[in-house]
């Protein structure tokens, strides 16, 4: 059987809108929020200039905010042929929204997207993969078509599971309370491209004093070595894999990133098979029954 590998970056652009603090509403750090314009700027026309020259289309999932606050810069990406979808507002974490939050920001992402790019955007990824009980369902009830955020595979789409219904482990209570299965999973109509922070620039790549699992200092080279690895166990075991690579202008944007990127991407261009996509085209050819996907299940 031929090898058939659908390969694509999914961009976050939380520019200024990752660094206001909608976690906790504590104050901003004004050199922060200078990261995040250059990330806007000085990032994006980087990578567009990148992709232009290897034919990536790639997909950008761009916060309301970063829309509504550099829209010249978003419209290069539109007009460059790339996919736009959804990140959020402010990148607020949903699993700290309400499910009224979670309802309001959905809807005026949904909103702003679809004015500035004449479409109705088909995918959502959750800021921080930090998702809620209720996102899988909000999600359908929408409209969108897939999901960048949870992880049940790496390597093959699939169809989220609805909400599962399992208890917490509570120490003050009988153990009896919660020694019981998760509920059987059932399948929505979401299709999930996978997340893996194993193939995210953040956590490596971007030095902050507040998050204490951001590195900042990594070698390249590791992370590249890291990102092949993966790709070449994926590629022995599997005739048909997905290999979704998330990343972020204002860490990408680096010079000695895009170098690595610039060597990846070439790199994998060497194998026979590889297809370079957008994340909507990743979904389309799962839901046609041309590329192979997964089935996950568990629970009673």
């Amino acid at each position: 059987m031929v090898k058939r590998v659908l390969v694509g970056y999914g961009i976050d652009v939380d520019a200024v809108s990752g660094w206001i603090n909608t976690r906790d509403g504590s104050p901003a750090n004004p050199t922060d929020v200078s990261r995040g314009i250059f990330g806007a700027t000085v990032g994006i026309d980087r990578l567009l200039k990148l992709y232009d020259k290897y034919n990536i289309k790639a997909t950008w999932f761009v916060p309301g905010h970063s829309l509504e606050s550099f829209p010249n810069q978003l419209a290069k990406v539109r007009d460059a042929g790339h996919e736009l979808a959804l990140h959020g507002y402010t990148h607020e974490f949903v699993s700290t929204l309400t499910p009224q939050q979670e309802r309001d920001v959905l809807t005026r992402s949904i909103s702003a997207m679809t004015a500035f790019t004449g479409k109705k955007p088909k995918g959502w990824t959750a800021p921080a993969w930090s998702t809620s009980p209720s996102t899988v369902s909000l999600l359908q009830e929408h409209g969108l078509e897939y999901d960048h955020s949870f992880m049940h595979h790496d390597s093959h789409l699939y169809y989220l599971p609805e909400e599962t219904d399992y208890i917490p482990t509570d120490t003050s209570q009988d153990a009896s309370t919660w020694m019981k299965p998760m509920s059987a999973l059932k399948s929505s109509g979401i299709v999930c491209v996978p997340a893996n922070w194993h193939v995210d620039d953040w956590p490596p790549f971007q030095f902050s004093l507040k998050q204490p699992n951001s590195h900042g200092y990594v070698d390249v080279a590791s992370v590249e070595r890291t990102w092949r690895d993966i790709f070449s166990f994926l590629y022995r075991e599997h005739e048909e894999f997905v290999f979704p690579i998330s990343i972020h202008p204002q860490v990408s944007g680096k010079p000695q990133v895009m170098l690595m990127h610039e060597r990846f991407i070439e790199w994998v261009n060497g194998h026979e098979g590889v297809e370079w996509c957008t994340f909507e085209t990743m979904v389309r050819e799962f839901k046609e029954g041309r590329i192979q996907g997964a089935v996950v299940e568990g629970g009673v």
